[in-house]
Formats: structure tokens, C-alpha cells, sequence
């Protein structure tokens, strides 16, 4: 029996998780949640599950959250908090040895130069949440890392595939929190209308499976069937389909490298007949190109990238900002920023620092 933690156990991937944990019984216990600040839903989930512990983060602090995510009762540690927020006890586990299902795709955009090898040094292994990166994962079993051409991450293009810029600059809130095919949190499905998600997971990819930026691309598939592909160096192109549900994801990361039944409902190719791809329009939207520039600089450049948008997808969430405002407001932090080596204490001062300068240019909006 594997013994867990699950980090950001009451927002939308955590309480995913622990829906996929219920089906196996006999396969996992659970040991340890920590949520932000949802009190009563923590206080439910650790009654339903018998936790023995439990922290919020608003109330416990960081070290709390740290200090669960190294518990020696734990084999594995899911985060799936939101945020760059999940880059300490992601590397606390690592050092611990516990093995690490990641959602949070931030801790490899800020730190994928840190953890990655750290995860190596450490003989741990990490497993992805990501739809996109888990089906890439599950692609890659068989390969070496040299028959590998590229990596084609799919986007369903959001609530505004199709729009121009003049169109974008009009949308409200709620608009972009109607996501065609997906249910998310807020933060994550801005991120999908502004195709920041697809840059963010580009960048995670490389760090994931060990290849440059250049090898990663992105395509819209309105339909989000097919949940990435890999191209092999023979030309081969392999692809990993199934309903937009994270609970398939989530159940591959946990019980790697096994593959057992589940009350999911299959995919059957005659229920969508009709799958089509497009080309991303960078003109209109324009994160994808951010994150390779971050990613070209280097550094803690991509840091900088994650902070912003974060500051800046939020304030729209508030109606602080214009919707074609979050782009600017994450190129105007990064031309502030000058890069450093990405230490973790370089990286938490750019963090902190890249935070205050999209606030600040937020205020003078």
C-alpha cells in the first residue's frame, strides 16, 4: 500500500485526486492534505479519509506545508497546489525521497534548471498530472531520449479560438472563465484563454523530457481528444486520446507503471469522427512567444514570466485590468528584470521582486 499527501487537496486537481485515491482502497492511504484556506472542505476530506494530518497554509504557514511534504509515512507526495507556492516542499520532498506526482506545472516553469536535477541526484521519480505532459509521458515509454524529434503539446485553443485582438480587447470576466471543453480553477482557465497555459506547459515540457525549446510546439485541437503527441526522429507521429477528464492523468501518475480498470467512461473513436488541428495565431495570442523568449534568455527569467502572469491573470480575474492587459503587464516585468543564475534563493527574491513589479504596473494601468 503507497501512503500519500496530497498539497492543494481542496481546489479543482485535489479533490480530483482524491476521488481517483477512493477507487484503489487496497492500493493507497492517505496521510496528509494541506489546503491555502478552505477550512470546512479540509476538515471534511480528512474525516472522509481518515487523515491523520492536516495543514492550512493561511493559518499553519509554509514550513507546516514543508514539514507534511517530508513526513517519513509518505511514499508519494501529489501537488497540486496553485502556483509557484508548490516550489519548496517540492524540492523538501525531493530531498526526502518521496516520489512526486506534479500538477503544479509553475515549480518546473520557475525551477526546472533546480528540480530536475535534484529529482536525478536524488533517485526519485516524477510522474506529470498535466493531461499534455502525461500523454507525452505515456508516449515516450519505450523511446530513448535521441529518437525523439519533437514534442507537439495540443491547446483547444480556449473560449476565444478564432478572435482577433480588436475582439479580445472587449472580453469580461466571465466570458473568459467559459471554457469550452475543460473545468478548471480561475487562475488556470485565464490561462487557457490567454494560451499562457500552452507556453507555461512548453516550458515544463522541456525541463520534463530533456529537450531544447525548439523541439516543443503547440497546435489547437478544438476537440481536446488528443492530449499531445511526440514525433518520432522516423517520422512517426504517436498521440495519447481519451475525454478531457483529469482523473485519467491523475490515476497514470499514481499507479505508474501500471494500468488498472477505473469507472471512467472509455473513449470510443466513433463518438468524435471529427478531429481537427489548427495552427496557434500568435498575432492575437502572444504568450507562447513570451515563454520562448523567457526560455532563450534563461535564468530566472522564466520566473519572472510565471510571477507576472500570475499577478496579472489574477487582477483580471478582479477586473483590475483589460484582458490583452495581462500580456503587457508580463513583457513589461520581464524588460525590468535583469536574470540571474536560478538558485533557490535567487529565485524566491525574483519571485517576491517580479510580484511587486506587476503589481505595480497593475496600480498604473
Amino acid at each position: 500500500m503507497k501512503r500519500v499527501v496530497v498539497l492543494g487537496s481542496t481546489g479543482s486537481i485535489g479533490t480530483q485526486t482524491l476521488d481517483v485515491l477512493s477507487q484503489y482502497p487496497d492500493l493507497f492511504r492517505v496521510v496528509g492534505l494541506a489546503a491555502r484556506s478552505n477550512s470546512a472542505l479540509l476538515a471534511e476530506q480528512a474525516h472522509r479519509f481518515s487523515v491523520p494530518n492536516s495543514v492550512l497554509m493561511d493559518r499553519d504557514g509554509m514550513d507546516a506545508v514543508v514539514g507534511l511534504a517530508t513526513i517519513p509515512s509518505a511514499d508519494i507526495v501529489v501537488v497540486a497546489v496553485a502556483g509557484v507556492i508548490g516550489l519548496m516542499p517540492t524540492l523538501a520532498a525531493i530531498e526526502a525521497g518521496k516520489h512526486i506526482a506534479l500538477a503544479s506545472k509553475e515549480v518546473l516553469v520557475a525551477a526546472g534548471e533546480v528540480v530536475m536535477p535534484l529529482v536525478r541526484a536524488h533517485n526519485v521519480s516524477l510522474t506529470p498530472i498535466d493531461s499534455e505532459h502525461s500523454a507525452i509521458f505515456q508516449c515516450l515509454q519505450g523511446y530513448r531520449p535521441d529518437q525523439i524529434d519533437s514534442l507537439i503539446i495540443t491547446a483547444s485553443g480556449g473560449p476565444f479560438r478564432g478572435r482577433t485582438r480588436s475582439d479580445l480587447a472587449r472580453i469580461t470576466v466571465d466570458e473568459a472563465l467559459a471554457h469550452p471543453t475543460w473545468r478548471m480553477g480561475g487562475k488556470i482557465t485565464i490561462d487557457s484563454a490567454t494560451l499562457m497555459n500552452k507556453g507555461l506547459e512548453m516550458i515544463e515540457a522541456k525541463w520534463l523530457f530533456g529537450v531544447s525549446m525548439d523541439q516543443v510546439d503547440a497546435v489547437i485541437h478544438p476537440q481536446s481528444v488528443v492530449h499531445s503527441m511526440v514525433k518520432l526522429r522516423d517520422g512517426s507521429v504517436l498521440g495519447q486520446m481519451g475525454w478531457p477528464d483529469m482523473r485519467l492523468p491523475i490515476a497514470y501518475a499514481l499507479l505508474y507503471p501500471e494500468r488498472l480498470p477505473n469507472q471512467l467512461r472509455p473513449w470510443n473513436p466513433v463518438d468524435t469522427p471529427n478531429l481537427t488541428f489548427e495552427p496557434v495565431d500568435h498575432e492575437t495570442f502572444r504568450s507562447i512567444g513570451l515563454a520562448r523568449e523567457a526560455v532563450r534568455i534563461g535564468g530566472t527569467m522564466p520566473c519572472t514570466l510565471n510571477a507576472a502572469n500570475e499577478e496579472a491573470a489574477n487582477a483580471f480575474l478582479r477586473s483590475e485590468i483589460s484582458f490583452l492587459q495581462i500580456a503587457e503587464i508580463v513583457e513589461q516585468t520581464m524588460a525590468a528584470h535583469t536574470p540571474e543564475a536560478p538558485s533557490l534563493e535567487n529565485l524566491v527574491r525574483t519571485d517576491a521582486s517580479a510580484r511587486d513589479t506587476a503589481r505595480s504596473l497593475i496600480l498604473s494601468v
